[in-house]
């Protein structure tokens, strides 16, 4: 596993057919080692603290290994590292095989894995393209959040180490499907998915609330 490019930005206001509008999604590729602190990124920001960033969202890293799918898929040519928002571009991760709460290290930092993430209008504004924030989530290629465990600095060639595995058999990919999922309930996966005490507390108590809902009195 291999961290290939750091990339950060500051919010910035563009203009739409609703109006003007603050984002952060416009992420570039920058060279040297980046100061990685508890809620962001040196040089990093995000325009709506109520749904980006936090302690539970601190850095968001994507697979380089979705970019020449997206490529094909979106009919583009070029797709910089960043493009999706990223503040890390990993290789060697893909979100079937990294769960909630596994534990990297990355430079000197200790990063854990807190949920897949859920795209709001705003990269669909980026794309240009009706509909591709619903087609970014079902597609699998979500990328994930992480949460700083321990501040230190990163570099694009930098090596990723899991340190620890969470013992709760929860993919990133899994708990992807299991929020976007219009099908019958799978309790089974759900029932995993509250016990993953590293998962971001709203996720946890959405799937508790659906495990409810679904009444099975034997998950809490």
């Amino acid at each position: 596993m291999k961290l290939l490019s750091v990339n950060v930005s500051m919010p910035v206001s563009v203009a739409t057919p609703d109006g003007t509008m603050r984002t952060g999604i416009y992420k570039k590729p920058v060279e040297g080692r980046v100061s990685v602190r508890r809620l962001n990124l040196e040089g990093d920001g995000q325009a709506d603290l109520r749904v980006h960033g936090g302690v539970d969202k601190a850095v968001y890293a994507y697979p380089a290994e979705h970019y020449e799918l997206w490529k094909r898929e979106m009919g583009r040519e070029e797709l910089p590292f960043g493009w999706f928002g990223e503040n890390l571009t990993v290789e060697g991760m893909p979100e079937d095989q990294v769960r909630i709460g596994d534990v990297f290290r990355v430079g000197t930092a200790l990063l854990q894995v807190s949920q897949p993430r859920t795209p709001c209008h705003k990269l669909e504004f980026r794309s240009g393209l009706p509909g591709f924030a619903r087609r970014f989530v079902l597609s699998g290629r979500s990328g994930f959040y992480l949460r700083v465990l321990e501040e230190g600095e990163v570099g694009a060639g930098d090596s990723i180490g899991r340190i620890r595995r969470d013992p709760v058999p929860l993919s990133v990919r899994e708990a992807n499907d299991l929020a976007s999922s219009e099908q019958r309930e799978d309790l089974e996966a759900l029932g995993r998915a509250v016990q993953v005490e590293s998962l971001t507390p709203s996720w946890r108590k959405r799937f508790r609330q659906r495990v409810s809902r679904a009444g099975d009195g034997t998950v809490h």
